[in-house]
């Protein structure tokens, strides 16, 4: 398909990334869906023939992106506005693009492709036939998530996409046709947004009416979107992209870590096989298995039994081999496979413990995974740069769409989940010496640990008369 995209940008005068990256991209595809061909599906000879094999997986691919979607965008992290009227149209919004879910999700999503791209859309806005914007008549605002195999980059400056075009598949009366949503700069410096729809037949686009087409029919050709700011937001993990360092796109969080992800597949495969091939069997010569008064000797359902070709002379009838289990070793190995697979994609070497029972605390956590910390905060400079434009598109949005009335500029802050790396209990105690030794405000102490503005927090305080226990007798 990104052949096919590709081929019709350039055909309308666009320049895009190469092909061959997205070729990468689907490398880090198969590793995230954990079945890559030619190594975990393989064939080797056995002395006679080729036979085919099947190489147990860890799925590690799927795990680390799980685990840096954990740590990335969980249900602990807060968007804060500082006006309440911009807070709860930001918190409806969200609501209904159900972006607590989805955030993890695109968050899982960009550590496996390297880049994911937020859209939101206005929903029934009116537009005129030269493509100016109705204000004040849409119904609501949509956000479309979109992972790089549909985000094709038209220009761009360190690292800032400042055009795009973003595709999809849509099937309509039987037939797959390519919705492609360009997003470009006119001469004056605003934003327009291009909608075209293709009929897609064997890996060909020819072009249709948006009119002729389902679900299309209202959407105008060319949308003027009014301002000079984009209407997407890209996000990706903070890793540069040593592959061709001059594309803007990012980079799968195991993109060099390809080798340690086979070495941990490969080292967890011997360890199965080794509880495979060392099970217990019995040899058993054909005697043993004839009838006895009508009843088998033994259960022919029972794998651990194998009776022999043909009866030999010599031998019991019975032979049991107990084969002697190497697992321990091989455990060790598997072990050594992980920490250089968890150092490799940002985790530090403890990380991923087989036989890790014992619950640490934040303190120790913070020591003994520095390198996760440290690579974490990394990676939240990009997503919270992502969350703050992603706000702020949606306000713009509600006051051009919806007639909504909202402080565009209004102070937004998001306050990640650090409960991991940060000893809750240890400073709050802290802050409370700070506060009763007079270091500290008693609004300050609300605005840290109730993640509220400076003037929320000091009209949430009790006013000195309400601290006042008993009236003042009257003096006679």
């Amino acid at each position: 398909m990104s052949n096919a995209v590709i081929q019709k940008l350039n055909e309308l005068g666009y320049t895009t990334i190469p092909e061959a990256f997205y070729n990468k991209v689907d490398e880090w595809k198969s590793w995230y869906q954990g079945n890559v061909k030619g190594f975990h599906n393989y064939r080797v000879r056995n002395g006679e023939s080729m036979i085919n094999c099947k190489r147990y997986s860890l799925g590690m691919g799927k795990k680390l992106c799980e685990d840096w979607a954990n740590l990335l965008m969980n249900e602990k992290v807060q968007i804060t506005l500082e006006g309440q009227k911009e807070q709860e149209f930001i918190d409806r919004i969200l609501t209904e693009n159900n972006f607590t879910v989805k955030a993890n999700e695109m968050q899982e999503m960009k550590s496996a492709l390297g880049t994911v791209a937020y859209i939101p859309r206005v929903v029934g806005q009116e537009v005129s036939e030269s493509g100016e914007i109705v204000p004040g008549n849409a119904s609501g605002i949509v956000l479309d998530y979109v992972t790089i195999e549909n985000i094709y980059p038209l220009a761009w400056q360190n690292g800032y996409i400042s055009e795009c075009a973003f595709s999809s598949v849509v099937t309509r009366d039987g037939h797959d046709y390519l919705y492609l949503q360009i997003h470009r700069k006119e001469d004056n410096g605003e934003y327009i947004i291009e909608n075209r729809i293709y009929r897609y037949d064997n890996e060909q686009l020819a072009d249709e009416a948006l009119a002729n087409v389902k679900g299309f029919e209202h959407i105008p050709p060319v949308v003027h979107t009014g301002s000079d700011k984009r209407q997407f937001v890209i996000d990706r993990p903070n890793i540069a992209n040593n592959f061709n360092y001059l594309l803007p796109t990012g980079i799968s969080v195991y993109a060099n870590a390809i080798d340690a992800l086979e070495g941990a597949d490969i080292a967890y495969d011997a360890y199965v096989n080794e509880f495979v091939m060392g099970k217990k069997r019995i040899m058993v010569k054909p005697a043993a298995s004839k009838f006895i008064d009508g009843t088998p000797a033994f259960d022919n359902n029972d794998l651990v039994y194998y009776v022999m070709p043909e009866d030999v002379s010599d031998g019991a009838v019975i032979q049991p081999i107990d084969m002697t289990l190497n697992s321990d070793k091989l455990s060790v190995g598997v072990q050594f496979a992980l920490n250089i697979l968890g150092s490799k994609c940002g985790f530090g070497t403890n990380f991923y413990q087989i036989d890790q029972a014992v619950m640490a605390t934040a303190t120790q956590v913070v020591s003994t995974h520095s390198e996760l910390a440290k690579t974490r905060g990394k990676h939240q400079i990009i997503l919270e740069q992502a969350l703050i434009e992603l706000c702020r598109i949606l306000l713009r949005l509600g006051n051009t769409a919806m007639n909504a009335g909202l402080d565009e500029s209004v102070e937004i802050s998001i306050d990640f989940d650090d409960s991991i790396f940060v000893d809750k209990e240890a400073e709050f105690n802290k802050d409370e010496r700070m506060l009763s030794d007079g270091i500290m405000n008693d609004w300050e102490a609300r605005m840290r640990w109730f993640n509220e503005d400076e003037e929320t927090a000091k009209s949430a305080l009790p006013k000195m008369q309400d601290m006042v226990t008993e009236p003042q007798q009257e003096i006679e």
